[in-house]
């Protein structure tokens, strides 16, 4: 499964929000994440759907790549990512107010 999420950021301040919607996955869901640079390998369960992702912080966007959930989850799961990723990354909203 891969997905794209244009931001308008300068890219240290997109990994800044990353980070914080990385640390609000480890606190909710108990997601391993290890950062290398600007790249994030994300392993872990959740709701019983195993997963092995990562995601690249570019300059324009942010790149995700990793193990599809299935059928029955797949547009669920973008969805999800798509709009939690475009939450973060909206620049009308302060860092220090997103959940994380």
């Amino acid at each position: 499964m891969k997905l794209s999420q244009k931001h308008s950021l300068d890219k240290a301040e997109a990994q800044r929000r990353v980070e914080k919607l990385t640390d609000f996955w480890k606190r909710e869901y108990g997601v391993n994440v290890t950062w290398t640079g600007d790249r994030a390998h994300f392993l872990g369960d959740v709701k019983g759907i195993h997963f092995d992702a990562h995601v690249t912080v570019g300059d324009n966007a942010i790149d995700a790549e990793g193990s599809d959930p299935g059928l029955m989850i797949r547009a669920v799961a973008t969805t999800y990512l798509k709009k939690k990723l475009a939450d973060y990354l909206n620049p009308a909203k302060k860092l220090e107010d997103l959940e994380g």
